[in-house]
């Protein structure tokens, strides 16, 4: 019993020495390394960026402000004359038209001929001028002859008196035929030589009223035209009217005297602003539009009738969240601007964005008021991260 206790000492003294030296020799236990599989990468958000302080420097960070914007409202418009400067040139006579000089988009001068009319109407006026002209004549050497009887005792003041009422009649009947012939085309000085050389003239010039273009032709040589039918258009194009045609759900508002700005595609460099001279009283009931007009100075005539063109004005003005154009940037057909994270770290965020008040754009959704963005250097922070981003996606 005592050798086998003395055994049993021995080997609880040994285990306890070697767990002794082990615990020694080792120091603290190593914790157990995790598997490689189940640590978590560093991720890095590709929409963010953290500049750099060069590039942080040429930043500019405002918050969007608050701004009167009016809703922008482009309507087609179009090129038309001056109605208040055409002339519908007439024939004074009936009569067949033996020369036609003019075509459309020609330039007239005032007096220039624009037709040449053989007319019996006109031959018939003149004879009637001749006669009564004539009558006139003979009537004043009446009076002239009576005053004499009347100082020699001849004839009583009676029949003077009778001979001077002749006279005035005479008088008046050619002034009537004066008149007449003038309406019929002739000009003073023909009536004077028609006076003078007694020789009846059928033949009837028609003259340009005023300086400007043919717009139109309405007869042709050979052609026979009544009296007061119209033989051609002209108008001053130094001045014209651009014209259109508002929705009334848009143009409500619209008054006389309001900005507009005018462009016309076939003169791109060409931008008209104005404001409107007129706005119809009335809304055309098959359109439901309402036309508005804007005067136009047309010296140089490059804006020609029946032009197309575009009418924009601002309608509706309210408060709205605005940002400068400047802050805008494009990614992937969708429009982002930077937001302010932390004092250099930006997030590029999709926002939606309407339309351009001035130099800045109205922020429909995706900002809020008070948050701050870049406003300047924005699409250098853009080209960084995006830099970064294709960097990154290389190295894994």
């Amino acid at each position: 019993m005592s050798t086998l206790s003395s055994l049993n000492l021995t080997a609880v003294f040994g285990v306890a020495l070697v767990t002794l030296t082990v615990g020694i020799g080792c120091g603290p236990a190593t914790p157990e390394k995790k598997p490689e599989a189940s640590v978590a990468k560093e991720v890095t958000d590709p929409l963010s960026i953290k500049a750099e302080p060069g590039l942080f420097e040429r930043l500019r960070i405002e918050e969007p402000t608050w701004a009167e914007v009016g809703l922008k409202v482009t309507v087609p418009a179009h090129v038309s004359v001056d109605e208040s400067r055409v002339t519908r040139v007439g024939s004074p006579v009936l009569g067949r038209v033996l020369e036609l000089p003019v075509q459309v988009g020609m330039e007239v001068k005032q007096g220039q001929e624009l037709a040449v009319l053989n007319s019996t109407a006109l031959s018939d006026a003149q004879l009637a001028f001749l006669r009564a002209f004539s009558r006139r004549q003979a009537e004043e050497r009446a009076v002239q002859r009576a005053k004499s009887l009347l100082e020699a005792g001849v004839i009583g003041t009676v029949e003077l008196s009778r001979r001077e009422a002749e006279f005035s009649q005479a008088t008046a009947e050619m002034d009537v035929a004066r008149d007449q012939l003038g309406l019929l085309g002739m000009s003073r000085e023909s009536i004077v030589r028609l006076e003078q050389t007694r020789q009846i003239d059928s033949v009837s010039r028609v003259l340009a009223g005023i300086n400007g273009t043919v717009i139109e032709r309405r007869v042709s040589v050979g052609q026979v035209i009544q009296a007061s039918e119209s033989l051609c258009d002209i108008v001053d194009l130094s001045r014209v009217w651009l014209l259109a045609d508002v929705p009334e759900l848009k143009g409500g508002s619209l008054s006389v005297g309001q900005p507009v700005r005018v462009r016309v595609p076939a003169l791109p460099e060409l931008s008209i602003e104005g404001r409107l001279t007129f706005v119809s009283a009335t809304v055309n009931p098959a359109t439901h539009t309402i036309q508005v007009r804007l005067d136009v100075k047309n010296e140089d005539r490059k804006l020609k009738p029946a032009m197309l063109a575009t009418l924009e004005f601002t309608n509706h003005a309210e408060k709205k969240l605005v940002i400068p154009l400047s802050a805008v940037v494009r990614e992937d057909n969708q429009e982002h601007v930077f937001v302010q994270k932390e004092p250099q770290v930006f997030i590029l965020r999709k926002v939606s964005i309407g339309h351009e008040a001035d130099s800045n754009r109205v922020s429909v959704e995706g900002l809020r008021e008070g948050e701050k963005i870049v406003t300047e250097g924005a699409f250098h922070l853009n080209n960084e991260r995006s830099r970064r981003a294709l960097k990154g996606t290389e190295g894994s």
